[in-house]
């Protein structure tokens, strides 16, 4: 008996999809041919546009999932959030290799994005960040790896990889704190040319804390469209307890970020009207608004709530980094930007293919479980192949 061929069943997104990837694919071409200058909206007194502000900054914020849950499940050994460690793992994975991608689009000259690695500079905090993400990016390499390894029973470099999963996780946290951290220092050096409302001395510890939250975040923003893309049950109980760490992480943030202003005096600044004023209270509503719903029993418990609350956290993550990467820059430097349609293509081409790819993968591979009976060695504990 012969299966019949089916085509694709065509829904609403898939037109949406398609045209996205063929205006970023003609906006790559106008990026090759003709260059930053031709092709964007940057300049000299601007260089730093959406896809430093979204694809870099945003990016790596958004992956940070996988080291959260990483350090949650293998550090704080609180065993039961390993049935949602493997998607955290292949989230994190997929963007940090999508921040790659942009930064290609971003440089300047992009066949000598490797120059970082021969041509040392470690007094800037750009070659930090370089090595950091070309490191983790590695370890989140091996992280995957075990689910190849299991979806073509190779048993032996299986159980290799688990030999090294224990330091690996450790380094693969230490290598994520440094740099998402990092990436607040960058705006250190500019005290003149960003905004009082979004410099401070603190931009590292802010930057890290609110990675984390966004890691959560994006934990239950996963899990929530997996278990309708893939008919599974959602794990509200995990989520729920993930999201009261959530609520506490946002407030800490939050005090810290008052405090901070009322400290250097940049409190003043809320009472004018302007159109930073306005972007600030959307940033601070979007983050504060899920954190005082997350503390009732109720709204946790609801996956339509919580699941609202988590996109919430995540565009005013969002909603800070392009604030302190673009907005508060344009006011510190007395210069617009507005992206030209080349930038935004890129970037939602980019984003695109990241929901795209993770579906494909988490379709054909375990990632929602890991058959430990099926891929020990003989004589090797199954329980030991639970490990990531």
């Amino acid at each position: 008996m012969t299966r019949s061929l089916s085509l694709p069943r065509l829904t609403f997104w898939r037109p949406i999809f398609f045209a996205i990837l063929a205006a970023g694919a003609y906006a790559t071409y106008l990026r090759i041919r003709y260059g930053l200058g031709g092709s964007t909206n940057l300049s000299d007194r601007f260089p730093w546009g959406l896809w430093i502000g979204f694809d870099v900054m945003c990016g790596v914020g958004l992956a940070a999932g996988g080291f959260t849950l990483v350090a949650i499940v293998h550090i704080f050994n609180i065993e039961k959030y390993r049935p949602i460690l493997r998607p955290a793992v292949l989230t994190a994975f997929l963007g940090y290799v999508l921040v790659v991608v942009g930064l290609i689009y971003d440089l300047g000259r992009p066949d000598r994005i490797w120059h970082p690695l021969i041509m040392w500079n470690p007094h800037s905090v750009m070659f930090e960040v370089a090595w950091c993400v070309t490191l983790y990016t590695t370890v989140l390499f091996l992280e995957f790896l075990p689910m190849v390894f299991e979806k073509f029973g190779w048993h032996r470099p299986l159980a290799w990889i688990h030999r090294i999963s224990v330091p690996l996780m450790i380094v693969g946290v230490l290598l994520s704190t440094l740099h998402q951290s990092s990436l607040g220092s960058l705006f250190l050096i500019v005290p003149q040319k960003l905004y009082p409302l979004w410099y401070s001395p603190l931009l590292p510890l802010l930057f890290y804390i609110s990675a984390i939250a966004v890691g959560l975040a994006m934990t239950i923003f996963e899990s929530w469209h997996s278990s309708r893309a893939f008919g599974r049950a959602l794990e509200s109980p995990l989520l729920a307890g993930m999201a009261r760490v959530l609520a506490v992480i946002l407030s800490v943030y939050l005090w810290i970020r008052f405090l901070d202003l009322g400290h250097r005096g940049a409190l003043g600044l809320l009472m004018e009207n302007r159109i930073e004023t306005w972007l600030f209270a959307l940033e601070i509503a979007l983050l504060a608004i899920p954190a005082l719903l997350l503390y009732q029993a109720r709204v946790r418990m609801k996956p339509g709530a919580l699941y609202g609350c988590a996109v919430m956290v995540v565009f005013g993550f969002i909603a800070n980094r392009l604030n302190v990467g673009i907005t508060g820059l344009e006011a510190g430097s007395g210069t617009h930007y507005t992206p030209r349609w080349t930038e935004v293509a890129v970037t939602l081409s980019i984003v695109a293919a990241g929901f795209a790819i993770f579906r494909a993968v988490a379709q054909y591979f375990p990632v929602f479980h890991a058959p430990a009976a099926q891929a020990c060695e003989p004589g090797q504990p199954a329980e030991e192949l639970t490990t990531v």
